[in-house]
C-alpha cells in the first residue's frame, strides 16, 4: 500500500497552514486549491517541504471536483489509497492512523472517518443534514452507515477509479459511496474526534437552502438508480448465498435423519466425512469465490495426532474452513449453536461442545475426544471481528493445550470476511476464500512462553504479525 493525503480548499487561509503540517507529519500530501480567493493559495506556496504538491486552478469549481482532482492526481503519482481531509480544521489529523490501520486490515475498503453527530457547537442543520443523508444511504445501499457526509476517508483508488460524478459539489462524496457500494466495495466506518468552533469564528461554505435541496435532488435520482440497477447489483450475491445456504443446511439435515434413523451408531461418523466434502463444495460454490488450502513453509499436513487448531474468526464460513481440513475435529461453539434452527441438531450430532461452563469444567469432555484420536478447534477471539482486524485472544484454546499436554497447530483464515461479513450481513465482491495451515507449535516449544497465560498474549501477537506481513504482500 501506498497512501497519500489529499486536501481540497477554498478560502480557508486562517486554519490550511497548521492542517498541512499536522497531516504531514503522517503522510505525503496533496493539496487541490480550488480556486481560492483569500490568500489561501499563497499561505500554501510559503509551506516548505518536498511530500507537499499544489494542484491549483483559477475558478471555484466545487468540493466534488476538487476531490476528483485530487484523486487523479494521487493515482497519477502511483498511490494505491488515498486519505482526504477538510482543511477547515474540523478533522484531527492526530486520527489519521486510526483510519490507515483498518485500511491495512481491509484495503480493498473504503474507510470512513465516523464523527459523533451531537456535540457542542455543531450546527443543527448539519445535524439533520447528516442523519437525512444517513437514511437515504441505507435505502439506497442496504447498509447502515452513521456518517455519510464525513470527509475524513481512505479511498482504494483502484475501487473508486471511473466513477462518474453526477454534480461538482458537497453531495459528490455521498454519490462516491453509493457507487462504490453499488460495485461491492466495502465501506467501513471508523470513530474519529470533529472539532466544532463557535459561530463566530466558523468558517463554512455549506449553504443550508441550495445545497441541502441538491443533496435531495441527488437522492432522488440515486433511489430510482438503485431500483434498477444498484441493489440489483449488489444484492444478489447476498440472496444467492442465502439460497445456497438453505440447501446446504437442508442436505446435511437430511443424511442425519436419515442415518439417525437407520444407522444410529454411524451417524457421527458419516456426518464429519459428509461436512468434510461438502465444506470444500459449499465454499467453492460461493458467489465469485474460490477456496484454497494452503501450507507455511515448513509447515506438513495432519498427521493423524491430536492437536488444538486455533484460528482468526472472521466470518460464518469460517467453520466451514476447519471442518474441510480434517473430519476428526471437534469443535468448541457458544451454546446458541446448538439450538440454531438450520444446523444446531447437526452440531449436536457431530458432537460440538458448548462453551458455556467454563474451560476448567470442559477439560474432562475434551479428553474422551482426543483420547480416542480427535483434535478440537477453537476460535481464541471467542466472536467474529467485524471487519477481520485480530481482537482480543481468550486463555481457554492454550489452558486446554497446557492441561492436555497437545501441541497448537495455528490456522490464518484469510478473504472469509471480505466473501462474507459480520455487520451488515452481506455478501461482497469477488475474494479468495484461503486458510494457511501454518507449522505446528510442540507443547514443550517455549518461543511462545511457558504458561498458558504468555502463550495467549505471544500468539495474539503473532496473528498481528501474520496479518501484517499478509497485507504488505
Amino acid at each position: 500500500m501506498r497512501t497519500c493525503a489529499v486536501i481540497p480548499v477554498y478560502n480557508n487561509a486562517d486554519t490550511v497552514a497548521d492542517v498541512v503540517s499536522r497531516t504531514l507529519c503522517h503522510l505525503p500530501v496533496i493539496v487541490v486549491a480550488d480556486g481560492p480567493t483569500d490568500g489561501t493559495l499563497h499561505v500554501l506556496q510559503s509551506i516548505r517541504d518536498e511530500r507537499l504538491v499544489i494542484v491549483s486552478y483559477p475558478t471555484n469549481k466545487g468540493k466534488g471536483y476538487a476531490l476528483k482532482t485530487g484523486l487523479q492526481k494521487a493515482a497519477e503519482s502511483g498511490y494505491t489509497h488515498a486519505l482526504t481531509l477538510d482543511a477547515d480544521g474540523q478533522h484531527y489529523p492526530e486520527d489519521i492512523p486510526l483510519l490507515l490501520r483498518m485500511s491495512a486490515v481491509r484495503p480493498e475498503a473504503i474507510i470512513v472517518g465516523s464523527r459523533v453527530l451531537q456535540q457542542d457547537n455543531m450546527p443543527r442543520e448539519n445535524t439533520f443534514a447528516n442523519r437525512f443523508s444517513n437514511f437515504w444511504f441505507t435505502v439506497q445501499t442496504g447498509l447502515p452507515l452513521p456518517d455519510t457526509q464525513s470527509g475524513f476517508r481512505v479511498y482504494p483508488l483502484a475501487h473508486t477509479h471511473g466513477i462518474p460524478l453526477m454534480t461538482r459539489r458537497y453531495e459528490a462524496e455521498l454519490q462516491l459511496l453509493v457507487f462504490s457500494a453499488w460495485a461491492n466495495t466495502p465501506v467501513i466506518p471508523v470513530p474519529v474526534r470533529v472539532w466544532y468552533p463557535p459561530q463566530d469564528q466558523r468558517v463554512s461554505f455549506f449553504r443550508p437552502a441550495r445545497d441541502f435541496a441538491r443533496i435531495s435532488l441527488l437522492n432522488t435520482l440515486l433511489c430510482c438508480l438503485a431500483l434498477i440497477y444498484g441493489l440489483p447489483r449488489c444484492q444478489w450475491r447476498t440472496v444467492y448465498y442465502g439460497l445456497l445456504f438453505l440447501l446446504f443446511a437442508l442436505w446435511t439435515n437430511i443424511v442425519r435423519c436419515f442415518y439417525s434413523l437407520f444407522f444410529p451408531k454411524k451417524t457421527s461418523v458419516v456426518l464429519r466425512k459428509s461436512l468434510k466434502r461438502g465444506s470444500r463444495v459449499f465454499l467453492n460454490s460461493f458467489p465469485c469465490a474460490r477456496f484454497r488450502v494452503c501450507y507455511a513453509p515448513s509447515a506438513e499436513p495432519a498427521d493423524g495426532q491430536p492437536c488444538v487448531y486455533i484460528g482468526n474468526h472472521t466470518s460464518l464460513l469460517d467453520v466451514l474452513a476447519v471442518l474441510s481440513l480434517d473430519e476428526r475435529i471437534v469443535l468448541i461453539g457458544k451454546e446458541w449453536v446448538l439450538h440454531n434452527i438450520f444446523f444446531g441438531r447437526v452440531a449436536q450430532a457431530m458432537g460440538v461442545i458448548a462453551a458455556g461452563e467454563g474451560i476448567e469444567n470442559m477439560v474432562p469432555v475434551i479428553k474422551q475426544y482426543t483420547d480416542r484420536g480427535f483434535s478440537v478447534a477453537v476460535f481464541p477471539e471467542g466472536t467474529r471481528s467485524l471487519y477481520g482486524e485480530i481482537g482480543r485472544f481468550h486463555r481457554g484454546a492454550f489452558y486446554l493445550a497446557q492441561e492436555l499436554h497437545l501441541p497448537i497447530r495455528p490456522l490464518l483464515l484469510e478473504g472469509f470476511v471480505r466473501a462474507l461479513q459480520k455487520s451488515p450481513f452481506h455478501a461482497g465482491a469477488e475474494s479468495e476464500l484461503r486458510i494457511t495451515v501454518m507449522p505446528i507449535v510442540p507443547p514443550e516449544d517455549t518461543s511462545f512462553g511457558t504458561t498458558y497465560q504468555e502463550r495467549t498474549r505471544m500468539f495474539r501477537r503473532y496473528y498481528k504479525q501474520l496479518m501484517d506481513h499478509s497485507h504488505n504482500d
